[in-house]
C-alpha cells in the first residue's frame, strides 16, 4: 500500500509545482510514471480484474519512458527530480519479481495422480466439515487469501458466475480461506450460490498441503480483523474417488487459471 501512496503523493507535487519547474521535461516524465503506477492499482482495486499478466508490458514500458524522460537531459540540478524517477522504478521492479511472486510452492501433497489428503475445515457457522465429505463427486478446491483481496474476489466473482455450468456437471465448489468466519460469512451472502464457503482455521489446512504464506496479508489489514498468516492462492480439482485431476499451485499471484480452464479439465475427466 506504501508504493501506490508515494505514487499518488509525486503526482499531487508534481501538479502542484510543473509551472514554477524550469526542468519541464522532468516533470512530464515523473506524471507518466507516477499515473502508470496509480491507473495499474486502481484498476486492480476498483475494476473487478482476476488476474494479470505476469510481467504487465504496457505498464512497465510506460513507466519506462518516464524514466528516460527523466534522465534527459541531466543536470546537477534535477538530481532530486531523478532519484524521485528512480525510486518509482525500483519500486515497480520490486513488484513485478520480488513482492507478486510466490516462494514455496512445491507441495509433493498436490501432484496429479495423488489423492488428496483427507482435512478438516469449518463452515461459517464453526461446525467441523471433513474433505471426505466431497468424495462421490469432482470437486473444486479454491483456497484465496480473504475478502481483502480484490484478484480474489474478482475470481470467485468469475467462478460464480459459472455455477450453472458447474452444476450441470455435478461439480461441488468448494471456497477455503483462513479469515474469520464472519467474513466468510459475508462473502456467501454476497454472491447466494450453491457453493460450499469454508474456513481452514489457524491455517491448519494450508500447513497440511504445503500452501501456506507466513506474514502473507499487506501491512494495515491487520486492523481490520485479519490473520497476518494467509494461505497461498490454489486451485485443486479432484475426480469422484479424491484423485487429484488438476492442481494450479501458481507462484504469482496475479496470475490465476479461468473458469473455462475448469471446465476443460472436468469435462476431459469425466468418470
Amino acid at each position: 500500500m506504501l508504493f501506490p501512496a508515494l505514487a499518488m503523493w509525486i503526482l499531487v507535487t508534481t501538479l502542484i509545482n510543473f509551472n514554477t519547474d524550469n526542468q519541464v521535461l522532468h516533470s512530464i516524465g515523473n506524471l507518466i510514471s507516477s499515473s502508470t503506477i496509480l491507473f495499474f492499482f486502481a484498476k486492480i482495486f476498483i475494476k473487478s480484474t482476476a488476474r494479470t499478466s505476469a510481467f504487465l508490458i504496457p505498464y512497465t514500458v510506460s513507466i519506462g519512458i518516464g524514466f528516460i524522460l527523466n534522465w534527459i537531459p541531466f543536470t546537477v540540478e534535477n538530481s532530486n527530480s531523478l532519484s524521485i524517477n528512480s525510486t518509482l522504478l525500483a519500486g515497480w521492479f520490486l513488484y513485478l519479481f520480488w513482492y507478486s511472486t510466490l516462494t514455496s510452492r512445491n507441495s509433493k501433497k498436490l501432484i496429479v495422480g495423488n489423492k488428496i489428503p483427507e482435512f478438516h475445515l469449518e463452515d461459517a457457522s464453526e461446525n467441523a466439515i471433513s474433505s471426505t465429505a466431497f468424495l462421490g463427486k469432482s470437486t473444486i478446491y479454491l483456497f484465496y487469501r480473504g475478502n481483502w483481496c480484490p484478484l480474489c474476489m474478482a475470481q470467485i466473482k468469475e467462478v460464480a458466475q459459472q455455477y450453472k455450468e458447474l452444476e450441470k456437471r455435478n461439480v461441488t465448489m468448494v471456497l477455503i480461506s483462513s479469515q474469520p468466519h464472519k467474513f466468510t460469512e459475508s462473502l456467501a451472502e454476497k454472491h447466494q450460490v450453491p457453493f460450499q464457503f469454508l474456513v481452514d482455521t489457524d491455517n491448519k489446512v494450508a500447513k497440511q498441503l504445503g500452501i501456506f504464506h507466513k506474514n502473507g496479508l499487506p501491512t494495515g489489514f491487520q486492523a481490520l480483523g485479519y490473520s497476518s498468516d494467509v494461505v497461498l492462492p490454489t486451485v485443486i480439482i479432484t475426480n469422484k474417488s479424491g484423485e487429484i485431476i488438476f492442481a494450479d499451485l501458481t507462484d504469482n499471484y496475479r496470475v490465476r487459471p479461468e473458469p473455462a480452464t475448469f471446465l476443460e479439465i472436468i469435462d476431459s475427466n469425466k468418470g
